[in-house]
Protein backbone atom coordinates (compact mmCIF):
# COMPACT_ATOMS: atom_id res chain seq x y z
CA UNK A 1 0.00 0.00 0.00
CA UNK A 2 1.04 3.43 -0.63
CA UNK A 3 -0.93 6.47 0.63
CA UNK A 4 -3.85 4.16 1.27
CA UNK A 5 -3.99 2.61 -2.67
CA UNK A 6 -2.20 -0.55 -3.73
CA UNK A 7 0.98 -0.24 -5.12
CA UNK A 8 -0.72 -1.02 -8.61
CA UNK A 9 -2.89 1.27 -8.37
CA UNK A 10 -0.60 4.22 -7.04
CA UNK A 11 1.71 3.11 -9.94
CA UNK A 12 -1.68 3.80 -11.99
CA UNK A 13 -2.13 6.83 -10.66
CA UNK A 14 1.76 7.98 -10.97
CA UNK A 15 2.01 6.99 -14.55
CA UNK A 16 -0.87 9.07 -15.75
CA UNK A 17 0.53 11.77 -13.75
CA UNK A 18 3.73 11.25 -16.03
CA UNK A 19 1.99 11.46 -18.93
CA UNK A 20 -0.05 13.69 -18.48
CA UNK A 21 3.18 16.18 -17.77
CA UNK A 22 4.84 14.87 -21.12
CA UNK A 23 2.03 15.72 -22.97
CA UNK A 24 1.29 19.09 -21.42
CA UNK A 25 5.26 19.51 -21.19
CA UNK A 26 5.28 19.07 -25.48
CA UNK A 27 2.20 21.77 -25.35
CA UNK A 28 4.83 24.01 -23.56
CA UNK A 29 7.42 23.61 -25.55
CA UNK A 30 6.00 24.03 -28.69
CA UNK A 31 4.90 27.50 -27.30
CA UNK A 32 8.23 28.27 -26.11
CA UNK A 33 9.16 27.67 -29.69
CA UNK A 34 6.42 29.47 -30.55
CA UNK A 35 7.29 32.30 -27.67
CA UNK A 36 3.78 32.26 -27.01
CA UNK A 37 3.97 31.67 -22.53
CA UNK A 38 0.82 29.66 -22.20
CA UNK A 39 0.17 29.82 -19.09
CA UNK A 40 -2.37 27.36 -17.81
CA UNK A 41 -0.81 24.59 -19.84
CA UNK A 42 2.34 25.84 -18.12
CA UNK A 43 1.31 25.40 -14.69
CA UNK A 44 -0.39 21.81 -15.66
CA UNK A 45 2.99 21.07 -17.01
CA UNK A 46 5.13 22.19 -13.95
CA UNK A 47 2.65 21.07 -11.25
CA UNK A 48 1.87 17.52 -12.88
CA UNK A 49 5.88 17.05 -13.25
CA UNK A 50 6.45 18.31 -9.58
CA UNK A 51 3.89 15.56 -8.56
CA UNK A 52 5.50 12.93 -11.24
CA UNK A 53 9.11 13.31 -9.27
CA UNK A 54 7.75 14.09 -5.74
CA UNK A 55 5.34 10.33 -6.16
CA UNK A 56 8.52 9.02 -7.79
CA UNK A 57 10.05 8.62 -4.36
CA UNK A 58 6.71 7.00 -2.49
CA UNK A 59 7.80 3.80 -4.31
CA UNK A 60 9.57 1.08 -2.04
CA UNK A 61 12.93 0.50 -2.76
CA UNK A 62 15.88 -1.08 -0.26
CA UNK A 63 18.17 2.09 -1.60
CA UNK A 64 18.55 4.86 -3.28
CA UNK A 65 19.85 4.55 -6.89
CA UNK A 66 19.58 6.19 -10.37
CA UNK A 67 15.64 6.87 -10.65
CA UNK A 68 15.91 8.46 -7.07
CA UNK A 69 19.16 10.58 -8.42
CA UNK A 70 16.97 11.59 -11.45
CA UNK A 71 13.72 12.65 -9.49
CA UNK A 72 16.32 15.32 -7.05
CA UNK A 73 17.90 16.51 -10.32
CA UNK A 74 14.43 17.22 -11.73
CA UNK A 75 12.97 18.97 -8.80
CA UNK A 76 15.75 20.85 -8.20
CA UNK A 77 15.22 22.15 -12.07
CA UNK A 78 11.88 22.87 -11.94
CA UNK A 79 12.49 25.08 -8.50
CA UNK A 80 15.00 26.55 -10.63
CA UNK A 81 12.49 27.08 -13.30
CA UNK A 82 9.59 28.28 -11.19
CA UNK A 83 11.91 30.64 -9.44
CA UNK A 84 12.77 31.97 -12.92
CA UNK A 85 8.88 32.16 -14.21
CA UNK A 86 6.82 32.89 -10.73
CA UNK A 87 9.44 35.01 -9.01
CA UNK A 88 12.06 36.81 -11.26
CA UNK A 89 9.51 37.50 -14.40
CA UNK A 90 11.37 35.81 -16.71
CA UNK A 91 13.65 39.02 -16.86
CA UNK A 92 17.18 39.59 -18.10
CA UNK A 93 18.99 36.20 -18.52
CA UNK A 94 16.14 34.40 -16.47
CA UNK A 95 14.03 33.88 -18.95
CA UNK A 96 17.04 31.64 -20.87
CA UNK A 97 17.04 30.07 -17.63
CA UNK A 98 13.20 28.98 -17.42
CA UNK A 99 13.60 28.02 -21.15
CA UNK A 100 16.42 24.98 -20.17
CA UNK A 101 14.78 24.08 -16.87
CA UNK A 102 11.30 23.60 -18.68
CA UNK A 103 13.07 21.28 -21.28
CA UNK A 104 14.91 19.72 -18.87
CA UNK A 105 12.21 18.32 -16.26
CA UNK A 106 10.07 17.46 -19.67
CA UNK A 107 13.75 15.60 -21.02
CA UNK A 108 14.01 14.05 -17.62
CA UNK A 109 10.18 12.93 -17.58
CA UNK A 110 10.84 11.63 -21.35
CA UNK A 111 14.07 9.55 -20.29
CA UNK A 112 12.06 7.69 -17.23
CA UNK A 113 9.59 6.76 -20.05
CA UNK A 114 11.98 5.53 -22.69
CA UNK A 115 13.68 3.44 -19.90
CA UNK A 116 10.56 2.29 -19.02
CA UNK A 117 9.60 1.61 -22.03
CA UNK A 118 12.67 -0.63 -22.49
CA UNK A 119 11.98 -2.12 -19.36
CA UNK A 120 8.05 -3.21 -20.44
CA UNK A 121 6.99 -3.83 -23.45
CA UNK A 122 8.14 -6.79 -24.70
CA UNK A 123 10.06 -6.02 -28.68
CA UNK A 124 12.25 -3.24 -26.49
CA UNK A 125 12.98 -5.51 -24.07
CA UNK A 126 14.72 -8.23 -26.03
CA UNK A 127 16.47 -5.38 -27.69
CA UNK A 128 18.15 -4.17 -24.25
CA UNK A 129 16.87 -6.55 -21.61
CA UNK A 130 19.93 -4.87 -18.78
CA UNK A 131 18.73 -1.51 -20.31
CA UNK A 132 22.60 -0.97 -21.49
CA UNK A 133 22.86 -2.07 -24.59
CA UNK A 134 23.26 -0.14 -27.84
CA UNK A 135 19.74 0.37 -28.75
CA UNK A 136 18.80 1.89 -25.45
CA UNK A 137 21.57 4.15 -25.78
CA UNK A 138 20.98 5.07 -29.38
CA UNK A 139 17.31 5.48 -28.20
CA UNK A 140 18.23 7.65 -25.39
CA UNK A 141 21.39 9.74 -27.39
CA UNK A 142 18.26 10.46 -30.17
CA UNK A 143 16.06 11.85 -27.49
CA UNK A 144 18.83 13.69 -25.59
CA UNK A 145 19.67 15.53 -29.20
CA UNK A 146 16.05 16.35 -30.12
CA UNK A 147 16.16 17.91 -26.85
CA UNK A 148 19.24 19.97 -27.09
CA UNK A 149 18.62 21.09 -30.48
CA UNK A 150 14.64 21.77 -29.86
CA UNK A 151 15.96 23.45 -26.72
CA UNK A 152 18.88 25.77 -28.77
CA UNK A 153 15.86 27.16 -31.03
CA UNK A 154 13.47 27.86 -28.53
CA UNK A 155 15.54 29.31 -26.19
CA UNK A 156 16.32 31.88 -29.48
CA UNK A 157 12.81 32.31 -29.88
CA UNK A 158 11.24 32.70 -26.77
CA UNK A 159 10.60 36.19 -25.98
CA UNK A 160 7.64 36.54 -24.29
CA UNK A 161 8.03 40.17 -23.51
CA UNK A 162 7.92 41.42 -26.80
CA UNK A 163 5.41 43.33 -28.57
CA UNK A 164 3.52 40.98 -31.15
CA UNK A 165 4.29 41.95 -34.81
CA UNK A 166 1.51 42.73 -36.53
CA UNK A 167 0.41 41.89 -40.25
Amino acid sequence: MILGMSTATFTLVHVIISLVGIGSGLVVAVGLWRAQPLPLWTALFLASTIATSATGFLFHSKTFGPPHVVGVISLMVLAIGLLALYGLHLARNWRGTYVFCALAALYFNVFVAVAQAFDKVPALHALAPKGSEPPFAVAQLLVLGGFVAFGVAAAKRFHPLRPAAHA
